[in-house]
């Protein structure tokens, strides 16, 4: 009742000019070299449901619009953020969860270099390379012991044209962006390219963490024709803002995370074969909880990986592609969205797990299209596990498991083909093997099996007390609870110019 009638005082004031308007709202930033629009709050269902399957409708959950970058270049297509706001609303009727109009600049989605002016540079053993200017680089070779180091001016675009460039060292990036406005990665039509860091990484200068085959601290974009191969014995690829991928084969094994990125992961397209010890693709920002996300178009992807397949501490969201992951978990977010593509997980853990990993969103795992196939091994696990609200809307999922579902707040069935073990269920029922929001109350010996007879419904005049002298405690070994249902709001995004 309290939230009912916040929101009945949030209207009212929208209806007095305090804000711009009730379902709709946008923002011009005052700096013409800057645009940005701040999309609407849309509160128009209390389930989070999808207004068409696989298509999520263009109305975003919106909070307060960050400033936008001012560093667009003339030369190409400016790009926008997707980042959330902290802000958060208490539903988000429809659509992608993040602002994806301007994921992606032309410059980005460019499988080409223009060559016509470019600097041609073969590697050499122990003959480190140094690129302190912007423009396009074609570098080509096999040498051991060479770094090829971007130090240009914070407005400088680099592009690396990698024409059959093999490189082998023993502890130090084949790659290093130290400073630039964007780097570009692009193999030629193909072209076979193959980076690799042996031994444990040596600090950089004053720099300590630099532990990947190719490691950026500024914006990198991954494009082209031809294959890149890395193998590492810390992370692949390491960006410390966004790092993109729109076209190109890639192979990576990594000891670490295969391809990891601090403000977000961005892939439009490509294919892409990744073996890690830890995450396949991970994307986490503990300096600000709206960044941090992983959001994926489209593209081919077999991912094999001791923890997460995808990891993004505040969003995963897929609006397509095909997904083979083999893993401990494989989808992990705070939240997670699905809106199209053919995934296939099979997991020793969380099958897709929406988790509290960030503070500027609550807990959701969202379904609105796909074709979904999640095997699940033995044991305390679940396919589809939300420490927050499961919402399904829209797709096909498949589940192979002894517990399917698993959530501590709201549980909705509002669309979409879903079996469980071959047989298509219509509601979800909440997991009584004990995951985390699940009954949870597993007595020793308990098979997994419903009583004969029992319907899944409270008996009728249940008043809905426990017996005298109930704890409200499982046996020990249990972790769960009784998945109390959460009004918990979802976040709303924001969105804000980038760089292209």
């Amino acid at each position: 009742m309290k939230k009912l009638v916040l929101s009945m005082m949030i209207c009212a004031a929208l209806s007095v000019g305090m804000f711009t308007g009730c379902t709709s709202a946008s923002t011009t930033s005052a700096s013409a070299e800057a645009p940005s629009s701040a999309t609407a709050v849309s509160i128009e269902s209390a389930n989070l449901a999808s207004e068409s399957e696989g298509a999520p409708s263009s109305s975003k959950a919106a909070g307060s619009a960050q400033a936008p970058s001012a560093d667009a270049s003339a030369s190409e297509a400016p790009g926008s953020g997707a980042a959330a706001s902290s802000a958060k609303t208490a539903n988000v009727a429809s659509g992608s969860v993040l602002d994806t109009s301007d994921m992606f600049t032309e410059r980005d989605l460019a499988q080409e270099a223009d060559t016509s002016a470019a600097k041609t540079i073969e590697v050499s053993d122990g003959q480190d390379v140094s690129i302190t200017e912007e423009g396009v680089y074609v570098l080509k070779g096999t040498a051991k012991e060479v770094t090829v180091t971007v130090s240009a001016d914070d407005a400088a675009k680099v592009q690396l044209v990698l024409d059959g460039l093999n490189i082998t060292n023993s502890d130090s990036p084949a790659i290093y962006v130290v400073s630039a406005d964007k780097v570009f990665v692009t193999t030629t039509d193909g072209s076979t390219n193959e980076l690799s860091v042996t031994g444990s990484f040596a600090a950089m200068g004053s720099e300590t963490n630099v532990d990947g085959v190719i490691f950026a601290k500024d914006d990198i974009c991954f494009n082209g024709k031809g294959a890149l191969t890395i193998s590492s014995s810390a992370n692949g690829i390491v960006g410390k803002d966004d790092v993109k991928f729109t076209g190109g084969t890639y192979k990576v094994e990594a000891q670490n995370h295969a391809i990891q990125g601090k403000d977000s992961v961005r892939i439009a397209s490509g294919t892409f074969d990744l073996k890690a010890a830890k995450d396949g693709i991970h994307a986490e920002n503990s300096d600000d909880q709206t960044l941090g996300y992983v959001y994926i178009k489209d593209g081919a992807f077999d991912i094999q990986a001791s923890s997460d397949g995808i990891e993004g501490d505040a969003v995963v969201q897929i609006d397509g592609g095909t997904f083979n992951i083999s893993s401990g978990e494989g989808i992990e977010s705070t939240y997670a969205q699905i809106n199209g593509g053919t995934i296939k997980i099979d997991a020793s853990d969380d099958g897709i797990n929406a988790t509290s990993k960030s503070t500027a969103y609550d807990v959701v795992l969202q379904i609105n299209g796909g074709d979904i196939t999640i095997n699940m091994g033995t044991g305390d696990t679940d396919a589809l596990d939300a420490n927050g609200s499961l919402i399904i809307n829209g797709g096909t999922v498949n589940i192979t498991a002894q517990s399917a579902f698993d959530f501590d707040g709201q549980g909705a069935l509002n669309g979409g083909t879903v079996t469980v073990n071959g047989e298509q269920v219509t509601e979800l029922a909440n997991s009584m093997m004990g995951g985390r929001g699940g009954f949870g109350n597993r007595s020793e010996g308990f098979s997994g099996e419903t009583p004969e007879g029992f319907s899944g419904k409270s008996p009728k005049d249940f008043s809905g007390e426990m017996p005298e002298g109930f704890s409200g405690k499982g046996p020990r070994g249990s972790h769960g609870s009784m998945g109390s249902n959460s009004n918990s709001s979802a976040a709303a995004p924001d969105t804000s110019t980038q760089s292209a």
